[in-house]
């Protein structure tokens, strides 16, 4: 919601005028110890200490693209492509609590409303959950701050995983810490990917730059690699793990050297604005990209585009391969997954059940299934024989934003915004199998295993 030309000039008998309404009285206090009361009107002029030219308390802009500039919540992690207001709901509800919208409160701490219960709070609501959910065999605590990325590897299915404000981690499947945390200088760790032999990992971070590091010894190799003009958010290895393409903020794709961390080409101008996404196919001889402009880009090795596949609605965040390389799968924004035929572009399939953005998906090793994360704080499984959803969603308490699949196919592995790692046995959830209680998360540890005792299966649920 664009801030008026009046609230952003305020002068200041305006301001004090303002400050003296009975509506936001509130303001003169200098501290919070409830949210506001339901149905309680804030002016959408109402300033806090700075006025409306500062950003409120714990927020922060950054600059996405050429044309959008996001506004972020460094305590609950929101975000906002309007400037926040006091007392003014933001947009991008797709990111929300499904039934709750925020707003800012006069002193600028952000709050929920749940229209439901009506009542307010400074924490999100955990979803409802049906009696049959199905309980996670491991809940991994460690990471202090949201997971962006994690990758399963390993005949034990050890987990990597990287968080935005502190660092990158080993798991065991069990949950239990592998080594130390890697820290680095980049700041917000964004991305992470294994090389094939599993003897390497690339990171992007926040500061723009790469960095490689020994699996084993958990320490970086040589210096940070250079070139970005931003954070790298996507990264992956060819399959000869010759080289690495790493996508930015920035609109490029470039790709590197392992060996040198050197650019081994001229960067690509994707057209996307934001590249969300690339990937090398199964054979090595292309890569797709996606990102902020709603298309799916196809280049060759040689840094030549060959293809445009439009028909999302919104960003394209995540995209994966069939081995074969003759299909695409793609999440999106807009709510929706969709299958490709690469030969000719063709939308073969749209999969719908997520209520909120889809931000990451991954195929089982038998390519059977289909798993997917969501914003609506689910991950959901599909058969790909029928192009349905199978048994009810596997629910976190917040916005899902990273799933992985274990190379022997028995692990979901999910990260969320509150930090914590499920991961789900792959067999009691295609069984629908569930638990009749929700995990006693006030027990929870790092590495703390969570056994439910399974219920009758169910008839699968398709939406």
């Amino acid at each position: 919601m664009a801030e008026s030309s009046t609230s952003a000039k305020a002068t200041d008998k305006e301001q004090g005028a303002t400050l003296n309404s009975p509506m936001v009285g509130a303001i003169r206090q200098t501290k919070e110890k409830d949210p506001p009361r339901y149905g309680a009107q804030y002016r959408q002029g109402a300033l806090w200490k700075g006025g409306n030219g500062a950003l409120p308390p714990q927020w922060f802009q950054s600059k996405t693209s050429d044309d959008e500039i996001q506004y972020q919540d460094n305590t609950l992690v929101m975000v906002s492509w309007n400037r926040p207001l006091p007392g003014v709901r933001l947009d991008n509800a797709g990111q929300l609590v499904p039934g709750c919208e925020w707003h800012i409160s006069p002193l600028g701490r952000s709050y929920f409303v749940d229209h439901n219960t009506r009542t307010t709070s400074w924490k999100k609501s955990a979803p409802e959950r049906p009696p049959a959910s199905l309980t996670p065999e491991c809940i991994i605590v460690g990471h202090s701050k949201f997971i962006w990325n994690l990758v399963c590897f390993g005949t034990g299915c050890n987990i990597m995983s990287a968080s935005r404000y502190d660092s990158i981690r080993q798991w065991t499947r069990d949950g239990e810490p592998v080594g130390k945390p890697w820290v680095s200088d980049g700041g917000a760790v964004c991305s992470i990917a294994i090389s094939p032999d599993e003897s390497m990992v690339v990171s992007g971070s926040s500061d723009s730059r790469l960095r490689l590091w020994n699996m084993k010894m958990g320490s970086m190799v040589g210096d940070p690699w250079e070139g970005h003009d931003s954070a790298a958010l996507s990264l992956n290895w060819s399959p000869n793990a010759q080289e690495i393409a790493s996508g930015s903020e920035d609109g490029t794709i470039r790709r590197w050297n392992p060996g040198t961390g050197r650019q081994i080409a001229l960067p690509i101008e994707t057209g996307h604005g934001v590249v969300h996404a690339v990937r090398y196919s199964p054979q090595g001889d292309k890569f797709i990209s996606s990102g902020a402009d709603k298309v799916i880009r196809v280049w060759s090795m040689g840094g030549e585009l060959l293809m445009e596949i439009e028909g999302h609605d919104a960003r394209v965040v995540s995209l994966c391969w069939s081995k074969d390389g003759a299909h695409i799968f793609s999440a999106s924004f807009d709510n929706t997954i969709r299958k490709w035929r690469l030969i000719d572009g063709k939308e073969l399939v749209v999969f719908r059940g997520h209520t909120g953005a889809v931000v990451s998906l991954c195929l089982s090793p038998d390519e059977g299934h289909l798993v997917s994360t969501s914003l609506d704080c689910s991950v959901r499984i599909w058969d790909l024989r029928t192009n349905h959803a199978v048994g009810n969603p596997l629910l976190h308490d917040d916005e899902v934003w990273v799933v992985d699949i274990s190379p022997d196919g028995k692990s979901i592995v999910s990260g969320a915004l509150d930090a914590k790692i499920y991961v789900w046995s792959m067999e009691a959830a295609l069984n629908n199998a569930g638990n009749d209680h929700c995990a006693d998360e006030s027990n929870t540890k790092p590495g703390a295993k969570l056994r439910g005792h399974p219920v009758r299966p169910r008839d699968a649920v398709c939406q």
